[in-house]
């Protein structure tokens, strides 16, 4: 992706949360030179190190798994928090009028060869950490357990797991890095009163920094 200096994320640490906390992705693989996309949660595993492992699962029937050649390079894109960006947050707009609206938002694209698991004990710990997952919140957590025995394994029948050992990984934070101190606490004010905290407190944490 395009990715001016001013905007590279690079630190490990901050790639892994935004992966973490925004699971659903989009897997970008080629079927015959034609780019073919998949849209899936994802549980990441932080090793090993340096970039970590990804892992989903998709339906049987997909043929995403069938058309794939060995260790057939993967893209996927994560999507973290995003937000339009009013000229009316800039300071210099009283001063200028030399402003425009732009689009913050912060991505993680990660690369590695996607490696096919038909494996039942590999699937059937997956879909029940990621089931652990994201139930987790709820009152009353619903587990894979909770179903027949039978009804499972035939639901495991049905998918096929999916591996990318990521050897790549970069990170494209855009929130107003090239604006100047007095646009960029504007912009961290507009999205602290919109609401979208996340995308203040990227900026705050990038104004603090050396």
């Amino acid at each position: 992706m395009y990715q001016p200096a001013h905007f590279e994320e690079k630190r490990s640490e901050q790639l892994q949360a935004l992966m973490h906390a925004h699971p659903f992705a989009t897997l970008v693989t080629l079927t015959d030179g034609v780019p073919y996309a998949n849209h899936l949660p994802f549980e990441f595993d932080p090793e090993p190190a340096p970039f970590g492992t990804l892992r989903a699962h998709v339906a049987r029937a997909n043929p995403l798994w069938q058309d794939l050649q060995q260790d057939a390079q993967a893209l996927v894109i994560f999507q973290g928090a995003h937000g339009y960006v009013t000229p009316s947050w800039y300071a210099s707009k009283a001063e200028t009028h030399k402003v425009v609206p732009t689009y913050n938002y912060m991505v993680v694209q990660a690369r590695g060869p996607l490696q096919v698991i038909e494996d039942r004990l590999w699937l059937r710990n997956f879909v029940g950490r990621l089931t652990q997952r994201f139930e987790a919140p709820r009152a009353q957590p619903w587990a894979v357990d909770d179903a027949p025995p039978a009804y499972i394994e035939a639901m495991l029948n049905a998918i096929i797991g999916i591996e990318i050992p990521l050897t790549h990984c970069i990170g494209k934070w855009k929130v107003s890095q090239n604006r100047s101190r007095a646009d960029q606490q504007g912009v961290v004010d507009g999205f602290q009163a919109a609401g979208q905290d996340a995308l203040a407190d990227a900026l705050a944490m990038r104004m603090q920094s050396p």
